[in-house]
């Protein structure tokens, strides 16, 4: 009675990544799996893509690349935060490629791979523009001449750049990001090239090149911000209601009363909070429209504080609303997207924090 349940959609994720990869024509389509599938379980993820072709992962840490090499043993797997210091020989018992983004990435990269004698297959990245990771423009030549010369020491299999702004397809920033990328390619004849994350798939067939790396729309994100979500949902959050009260004109909600009833109205009690990952941020004080939850098939904002493990819900407009009702907080009309807007963030910061205490049922 008093559990949330997560219900993760295998099948539709398997469907993203169909459709996006239908956009991109012969360039491979990607997966990244990185922060637990964004949230939806590494492992199940992985599992589920691999079997329906996907290739090759991405990931942010050398143990989530561990992870994905349990159940996708034949997979090329990446790992996109670059080699941390002394961090090495994390990556080649695993066959994990490291994303080197420095000259010092690729100098300690270079040693253990000399040491080793391992193959040290390895993606460069260039920065075109984020300045955050990524090799300097001033440093792509120098890269490129010890390529030339056989002195790099290992294999480069991907070069790539991460695109700062994909999803305002308007953004001056697009075109010049894709005009550098280009220039970085021409200095790595015969490497493949990958520029494009979930929306910049939509950018068209000059950001795409030969691997796109989508994440966020594979979990049912909407690529197309202010337009319709191409998109399956993945991920649907539900909880029965706990108690249902009447509340009286002036009667407050919540810690420290900062919801107010206008009017006659019925309260329900809810076993969700910020300890599972439901953002304080959504708090409703008197005023103010933040959370939802639909109950009945009628939209219920959320009524005060979001404590830890509770929260409150004005059921006033479901005059049949009762204990063990079902108040859905993700699915239907409510998609992450509009979750994260409600409370005050974006959906990928609702999708990495759910779950930290719901049961999960995976459907395929």
């Amino acid at each position: 009675m008093t559990s949330a349940e997560l219900v993760i959609d295998r099948s539709a994720t398997v469907m993203n990544r169909r459709r996006l990869a239908r956009l991109v024509g012969s360039a491979e389509c990607a997966a990244v799996v990185k922060a637990d599938a964004y949230g939806t379980g590494l492992e199940g993820a992985v599992r589920a893509l691999a079997a329906d072709g996907c290739r090759t992962f991405f990931v942010a840490h050398p143990s989530e690349g561990i992870r994905a090499r349990e159940v996708a043993p034949d997979a090329v797997i990446y790992v996109l935060n670059g080699l941390a210091p002394g961090t090495a020989g994390d990556y080649g018992p695993w066959r994990l490629r490291p994303v080197l983004g420095s000259p010092e990435d690729i100098s300690e990269w270079q040693d253990y791979v000399h040491a080793t004698e391992l193959p040290g297959e390895a993606a460069v990245h260039v920065d075109t523009g984020m300045n955050r990771l990524g090799l300097a423009p001033a440093d792509w030549g120098d890269v490129a001449a010890r390529r030339r010369d056989n002195t790099l020491g290992f294999e480069i299999t991907l070069l790539m750049s991460h695109l700062v702004s994909a999803e305002e397809p308007e953004a001056g920033i697009n075109g010049r990001q894709i005009a550098s990328f280009a220039e970085a390619r021409a200095l790595f004849p015969g490497v493949k090239g990958s520029l494009a994350n979930s929306a910049g798939i939509f950018l068209g067939p000059d950001a795409h090149h030969d691997l796109v790396r989508p994440g966020y729309a594979l979990y049912g994100g909407n690529p197309l911000p202010g337009e319709r979500n191409p998109m399956e949902p993945v991920v649907r959050l539900s909880v029965p209601l706990l108690q249902v009260r009447d509340v009286r004109p002036g009667d407050a909600v919540g810690y420290n009363g900062t919801w107010i009833a206008g009017r006659p109205s019925r309260i329900a009690t809810v076993s969700l909070g910020y300890a599972d990952g439901f953002l304080r941020s959504g708090s409703a004080p008197t005023g103010v429209h933040a959370a939802e939850a639909v109950v009945a098939g009628v939209v219920c904002p959320v009524a005060g504080r979001i404590s830890m493990d509770l929260l409150a819900l004005d059921v006033t407009d479901v005059p049949g609303a009762k204990r063990g009702d079902e108040a859905m907080f993700i699915g239907g009309e409510l998609d992450i997207d509009r979750v994260g807007r409600n409370a005050g963030t974006i959906g990928y910061e609702i999708l990495t924090q759910l779950g930290r205490r719901h049961p999960r049922r995976e459907v395929r």
